[in-house]
């Protein structure tokens, strides 16, 4: 299967990311975009997208970028990640960029980072990193 389409198809799967409004932006081999408009669902008391919300697509940008190296018949899953916030998120979105650092036979490490855009401005607001398992496909449910 095509990689943006396996990357897509199981993107489709994901409630969490449906949920939350998430879309797909970019997909190349070890990067992957995540857009999360604002709306006020996503936010906390302040009017700030929560830090849940901008951690979840930070998660989910790089687990898909790991995904896009690994072969069609495995799956990915996150081991563990750390997210520092950098400052507080508010625009009209947030993107996430998922980006490999290293891709192993059985873990990878990813850089995470998510950016406020507001019209044409875009800046960092929080930033961190990921390490995923490769493991073998299972039927998806």
């Amino acid at each position: 299967m095509e990689l943006e389409a396996r990357v897509r198809d199981s993107f489709e799967r994901q409630g969490l990311m449906h949920h939350l409004g998430a879309q797909l932006s970019e997909i190349a081999p070890g990067r992957v975009h995540i857009i999360l408009p604002s709306r006020p669902e996503v936010t906390q008391q302040h009017g700030y997208f929560h830090a849940g919300a901008t951690s979840a697509i930070a998660d989910s940008a790089g687990g898909y970028a790991a995904y896009t190296l690994f072969p069609e018949d495995s799956s990915v899953l996150t081991v563990e990640y750390k997210i520092n916030l950098l400052a507080p998120a508010e625009g009209n979105h947030l993107e996430a960029v998922g980006t490999v650092l290293k891709s192993g036979r059985t873990l990878t490490v990813c850089r995470l980072e998510v950016f406020a855009v507001q019209s044409t401005e875009r800046s960092l607001i929080a930033t961190g990193q990921q390490t995923l398992i490769r493991i073998d496909k299972r039927p998806e449910r």
